[in-house]
């Protein structure tokens, strides 16, 4: 066990599953007290016995619970040092914008745009009060690149992320508060299985531009997560931090 966030709490929104259960772990590993916000009712209690923590039963859109999700966090441990805000969704009906109907466009944005806004909104001011603390908000390699098979409102939404948390990493640096923006390539989790089980034809076309030639592993991001709530990145704000396996970086890719 490490001691990275040794005495820190760390609330993680969709924690249950995917990059936000890893990264659950790891902060357990590195000495943080975490606090799960996640609508997963079975498994939400166990992942936070598993790693002697809270669970907050809590949809990221609406903003009371949202607002009881950080409360609980602080009149449980004391503080709020870290909130990884990572819920999202990428639904199949968020296709081409010729084919995607307004009200795809806006549960996707609800959820992976508007609830980062909110989860913001709540955790600032106990990091002001405290004059420290590191966001870190989920975004996607696709804020910085275009993709001919466009899913609009997951890539619109990631703009939007990647944008307010530049926005927000410069509005309160001098105040102690960290926020940076996570840009995962793909990433081997249930979401993206169930994503190209059903069209193998779909991963392998975006496969091939992963210049590792494989998807991530949660963990990996897990990794990075780690190192951004940390002090070891204390002179990193409003940052884009890609961890693509090389996507952003790559025009033509190896054999």
């Amino acid at each position: 066990m490490g001691a990275r966030l040794e005495g820190k709490v760390a609330v993680v929104t969709g924690g249950c599953s995917g990059i936000g259960l890893a990264t659950v772990r790891r902060f357990a590993e590195e000495g943080a007290r975490v606090v799960i916000g996640d609508l997963d009712r079975t498994n939400g209690p166990r992942v936070a016995e598993e790693v002697e923590g809270l669970f907050v039963e809590c949809d990221v859109t609406d903003a009371a619970q949202v607002d009881a999700l950080f409360k609980a966090a602080f009149d449980t441990y004391g503080s709020v040092d870290v909130a990884f805000n990572n819920a999202g969704i990428s639904p199949p009906e968020d296709d081409s914008i010729l084919t995607t109907d307004l009200e795809a466009w806006r549960k996707v944005q609800e959820v992976n745009l508007t609830s980062v806004y909110l989860c913001c909104k709540a955790a600032l001011p106990y990091m002001l009060e405290q004059k420290r603390g590191s966001i870190i908000n989920t975004a996607s390699f696709v804020a910085v690149m275009g993709a001919a098979t466009s899913q609009i409102s997951y890539t619109a939404s990631k703009g939007g992320v990647l944008s307010m948390s530049r926005e927000l990493g410069v509005q309160f640096a001098r105040e102690g508060v960290r926020v940076n923006a996570l840009c995962p390539g793909p990433v081997n989790t249930p979401l993206l299985q169930e994503l190209f089980a059903a069209d193998p034809e779909r991963a392998a076309r975006r496969l091939v531009h992963v210049p590792m030639g494989r998807f991530a592993e949660p963990e990996e991001l897990a990794n990075a997560v780690v190192f951004l709530a940390s002090d070891e990145s204390s002179f990193i704000t409003a940052a884009q931090f890609l961890v693509d396996g090389g996507i952003s970086g790559a025009y033509v890719t190896p054999l």
